[in-house]
């Protein structure tokens, strides 16, 4: 019996909800540890379908604990709205179910406005991230800049007036600049006060409570949000999140030991999606692309937005698997790729006349790559609802067993629907 960590391997979007739902299934703990609520899981149990933003997806199961860690950073009245949202759908998250690190840092009305406002502005000059606005980047800024109000200062109050008054000689600065009128602390200080009272009874030292857990022998799933190419570090930055996306981040975010993260599964789409503005090498902007955007259904659970898709990239995916150290994959929507007659996969790229078997990190040259592919025969029969090896046409297993020689990383788990029982288990991450 091990802990997991679930980690996306291309830009997000790969189908971590029905993978990660199926593991929170057989785990005692789930845990985020990254991010904010600019994440989107949809999770169907029974026909029913929950949209999670912030929550780890074990609140939506019984007898399971969900908590969140201290590297998330968190919009109090977001988490308060989406609690609400799902006691709407029958799902009571109570103190029992939920629990929220102490050390994590809340997100404010004036991040979310910074957000807002950069982003415009960078729009206007053709600079755009193309970030969700909800004030996750400028939140994490004044976590780094140790002048963020975080979970325990709902707590202990006294010294929160002089807390609010040291950010905002901060944000004000900014807003004067940006010709914005200035916030006063008390406005601030009201805003947390309207919802103290909900977050307090959720309130925990996250990473005693994690390691009483390990010593009892439970099983802790780390949930991820994002994909590891929009890590803050290791990511086409600029166009990336705002957090360490990578497997390693479930330790700091979560305050359990390294040596405690035993495998690291990395969900990856049979194909290639992103969202938002930043480099894509395989991106199609032909028939090829449309139809993938419409057999996979390509549109943001949380933003609604388009997404772009390409054909496979396996240099970025092996890349992935590197820095996360990556055990096993889970290849999910297979079944989008049924019908094509050709597909490619990259194997690489030339970058300015020359072969280079990497992504780079300049943003320079990551605009100039041109992707090197290898082309396979596609297959006309069905992969929809496979639930096995035999159930597969011999041309999807050999695009598979490609898949995991250029990425350097056997296919643990194989998705071949929405459906959560639709799926092929080669290995059982718990058990390995």
């Amino acid at each position: 019996m091990t802990n997991v960590v679930v980690v996306g391997s291309q830009w997000g979007d790969e189908g971590k909800g029905k993978i990660v739902d199926w593991l929170s299934e057989r785990a005692d703990v789930i845990v985020r540890f990254q991010g904010g609520h600019n994440a989107g899981h949809t999770l169907v149990i029974d026909g029913i379908s929950y949209k999670l933003s912030l929550l780890p997806s074990g609140v939506v199961r019984k007898g399971k604990l969900a908590v969140i860690g201290n590297g998330v950073v968190i919009d109090p009245h977001a988490l308060v709205a989406e609690i609400d949202r799902l006691a709407e759908q029958d799902v009571v998250v109570t103190p029992e179910t939920l629990r929220i690190a102490d050390n994590a840092t809340l997100i404010l009305s004036l991040h979310r406005e910074l957000d807002a406002m950069r982003e415009d502005a960078a729009s206007n000059s053709g600079t755009k991230i193309g970030t969700t606005r909800r004030g996750i980047g400028p939140a994490y800024e004044d976590k780094v800049g140790r002048r963020s109000i975080r979970i325990m200062d709902l707590v202990n109050t006294e010294s929160l007036p002089a807390k609010v008054d040291r950010l905002l000689t901060h944000h004000n600065a900014l807003r004067r600049g940006l010709g914005q009128t200035e916030i006063a602390v008390d406005t601030i200080i009201d805003e947390l006060m309207a919802v103290r009272e909900r977050m307090l009874p959720f309130i925990e030292s996250v990473w005693l409570l994690l390691d009483q857990k390990r010593r009892a022998g439970k099983r802790i799933l780390f949930e991820g949000a994002q994909g590891t190419l929009l890590d803050i570090d290791h990511g086409t930055y600029p166009f990336v999140t705002s957090s360490n996306v990578v497997a390693g981040q479930a330790a700091a975010g979560s305050g359990m030991g390294p040596g405690s993260l035993k495998y690291v599964l990395g969900i990856t789409k049979a194909y290639t999606t992103r969202v938002g503005e930043g480099p894509f090498p395989t991106e199609l902007d032909d028939e090829n692309g449309q139809r993938l955007g419409e057999r996979g259904h390509e549109f943001g659970t949380v933003t609604g937005r388009k997404r772009r898709c390409g054909w496979f990239d396996a240099t970025l995916v092996r890349q992935s698997v590197a820095v996360n150290g990556t055990t096993g994959i889970a290849l999910t929507k297979l079944d989008v790729l049924d019908g094509f007659k050709t597909l490619k996969i990259c194997i690489g790229y030339e970058l300015d006349g020359k072969r280079i078997d990497h992504f780079p990190a300049s943003q320079g040259a990551q605009a100039r790559v041109v992707p090197v592919y290898e082309e396979m025969d596609g297959w006309n029969e069905t992969t929809v609802g496979a639930r096995s090896w035999a159930d597969l046409p011999a041309q999807a297993i050999k695009y598979v067993r490609r898949v995991e020689e250029l990425i350097g990383a056997p296919v643990a788990m194989l998705s071949t629907s929405p459906e959560r029982e639709d799926t092929i288990l080669v290995t059982d991450p718990f058990e390995d």
